[in-house]
């Protein structure tokens, strides 16, 4: 059957790897390790055209299709399915007039970063360069600017997407807008974007970088924090971490910034953060190109949104700051304002959220009362807990969409949205 299988990909100009293969075993592969995915057939894109075949293929023996890009977003295995690996279709285009990108979904962000700064320009990127574009975009996509200019998946503008029925469509505000709609938010779960069109921002020089601070005032500093951030203006977006000091085994509260404007004013801005944190161990922020400023994420075991920081959700965080990694985000600001056509994200209301590396003994019991329960397409591994990246009636529309342009769940192996 797999010999079949193999040709009937007809127009595939790629390689095509079966089980037995040297190239199956890379070709199989992401970057999560957690995934040990066993497909039928790994068929790597060479050309856009590629893509098509390899979906005419999949219905054609009955098979679920994965798409895999840079394999940042793999938390479903491919297993018994076509895996079809789009990292080769990598064009950029930038038009510095519109002010917007053009690319393939096999390209990373600091690709983007490069080329649109030769313009003074910028992509509303996420915390690492090496991340691919289309995957942390359908997600949401919430970065460094997203407070200033709202959220990756509010920048795009339009999608050229292969259906399950095998058409290619644009999808815009104008054209297939309900599937325009659901893309912004919604993941891989109604096409193969081929390539995705998004704004770019008049952002060169910012204010960014990590300060470390001691963590014996952890309390004191969140609880400031909370009171800052209140009031702190959309130009600058931060994270408290508590963490260990790279290089080192020392507990540090560090401080993870960055204003988008002059960096006297960011300077002005952040000050009261760090009077309150004490003395700095170590002090990184400085004034930086936006294409250079990458910070990091922390690996989300445990994530929920709040929208306070009680002084009980702070003690819980402090005793686990002391065994794990925990990152306290400020969101908020223009993420917080969607226009009336934005994409499906929820949780934008939140203040804050919360992601802990760890899932520690009784730490989500003593956060749960506190939490909103929600979560964010782009750090959920749990394939069961989709729904609780949405409202209930955006949820309730993802599913009627799913229904119009993917009715047999063709794309199911991935965080997965079922029709209704």
């Amino acid at each position: 059957m797999l010999t079949n299988i193999a040709h009937r990909i007809d127009g595939f100009t790629g390689a095509v790897h079966l089980p037995g293969d040297e190239g199956y075993e890379l070709g199989r592969q992401s970057l999560n390790p957690a995934v040990d995915a066993r497909p039928v057939m790994v068929a790597e894109s060479a050309r856009t055209e590629d893509v098509r075949a390899a979906l005419v293929s999949a219905r054609t023996c009955g098979l679920p299709l994965a798409v895999q890009a840079t394999g940042h977003g793999t938390h479903v295995p491919a297993d018994g399915g076509i895996l079809l690996r789009t990292g080769a279709l990598d064009r950029v285009e930038i038009d510095p007039v519109r002010r917007v990108a053009r690319v393939g979904p096999g390209v990373r962000w600091g690709r983007v970063l490069r080329e649109a700064a030769a313009y003074g320009l910028a992509p509303l990127s996420g915390s690492s360069p090496d991340v691919g574009v289309t995957g942390y975009t359908l997600g949401g996509g919430v970065g460094w600017l997203a407070r200033r200019y709202g959220l990756a998946a509010d920048s795009v503008v339009s999608a050229e997407v292969v259906t399950a029925d095998g058409r290619t469509v644009t999808a815009d505000a104008d054209r297939h807008a309900g599937l325009f709609w659901a893309l912004r938010g919604g993941g891989g779960n109604f096409g193969i974007v081929t390539s995705l069109e998004f704004r770019l921002y008049p952002v060169d020089l910012v204010h960014a970088g990590i300060a470390f601070f001691p963590y014996e005032r952890a309390a004191e500093t969140l609880a400031h924090y909370r009171a800052w951030a209140a009031q702190a203006p959309d130009e600058v977006s931060t994270a408290v971490m508590l963490t260990t000091l790279p290089g080192g085994t020392e507990r540090v509260l560090g401080i993870k910034a960055m204003y988008a404007g002059a960096s006297e004013r960011g300077d002005r801005v952040l000050r009261p953060l760090w009077e309150a944190a004490g003395p700095a161990i170590r002090d990184e922020v400085r004034p930086v190109r936006y294409a250079d400023a990458a910070m990091g994420g922390t690996p989300a075991r445990y994530l929920d949104f709040f929208h306070d920081l009680p002084d009980a959700v702070i003690g819980t965080l402090v005793e686990a700051g002391r065994h794990a990694t925990v990152e306290i985000r400020h969101w908020g600001g223009a993420m917080s304002r969607p226009g009336p056509d934005a994409g499906p994200v929820g949780h934008r209301g939140a203040a804050f959220s919360v992601i802990v590396s760890e899932r520690l003994a009784g730490m989500a019991d003593a956060l749960s009362p506190h939490g909103t329960g929600g979560t964010f397409l782009n750090f959920l591994a749990d394939a069961g807990r989709v729904a609780d990246a949405y409202t209930e009636a955006d949820h309730a529309r993802l599913a009627e969409v799913k229904r119009t342009y993917d009715p047999d769940n063709l794309f199911r192996l991935n965080l997965n949205i079922a029709p209704r």
